[in-house]
């Protein structure tokens, strides 16, 4: 799809209807990799190593979601913002969430997992990404098609990267999203008690998962 070819929605699309969908995808999720075990034994080096580095791109997820914050913090749809992180990605949080996405897998210890979550997010935001690209064209013409043809819809360009000097952000919008980066991070100790529990024998796998 070409951006000359994306017509004003004639609606605004719902986020909270989006919001509430990835929350419950997430929680199947998690529910799915709960009965199964990682082929790599857990406390092997190969086991501790994903989830170092899974953890580790956890919290860029985090990191990430409230840098971009920052920026459009209560401004999201209601301005055009081309600076900092979205100078180099049209969507910085939902890259970081698939990140994130990704780094929940690799903490559960199966680079299966991590691949599964990583495109299952890649494809609800990409979906999501296209419906806003809609709207917003719609909302700014030709400001935001001059801006999309610059800026990549995903995947970041860090080359592109352009910053301002001053920044107004909502308070509001910044303690919402650390809350929801809240969830990510709560996932580990989640995923360590499921370990312990399934090494003691109170808690069987249905599968495997490599």
């Amino acid at each position: 799809m070409t951006y000359a070819s994306l017509k004003p929605a004639s609606e605004a699309f719902l986020q909270h209807k989006r919001i509430i969908f990835v929350r419950v995808a997430a929680v199947l999720a998690v529910v799915l990799l709960f009965c199964a075990k990682p082929a790599l034994i857990e406390g092997s080096d190969g086991h501790e190593m994903l989830e170092f580095i899974g953890l580790s791109l956890v919290l860029v997820c985090v990191a990430g979601r409230l840098w971009s914050i920052l920026y459009v913090g209560g401004k999201k749809n209601q301005e055009l913002v081309s600076k900092g992180p979205f100078s180099i990605t049209q969507n910085p949080l939902y890259f970081f969430s698939t990140v994130g996405a990704f780094g929940i897998g690799l903490i559960y210890g199966s680079v299966l997992a991590a691949v599964a979550l990583g495109l299952a997010s890649f494809v609800i935001f990409s979906v999501t990404a296209r419906k806003e690209a809609e709207f917003l064209f719609g909302k700014f013409g030709p400001a935001y098609l001059a801006y999309a043809q610059r800026t990549p819809r995903f995947w970041p360009n860090p080359l592109l990267y352009r910053d301002q000097d001053e920044i107004q952000f909502s308070t509001r919008a910044l303690r919402r999203t650390f809350y929801d980066g809240l969830y990510f991070l709560a996932l580990f100790p989640a995923i360590e008690a499921v370990e312990y529990l399934r090494a003691s024998g109170l808690f069987p796998a249905l599968l495997t998962l490599y």
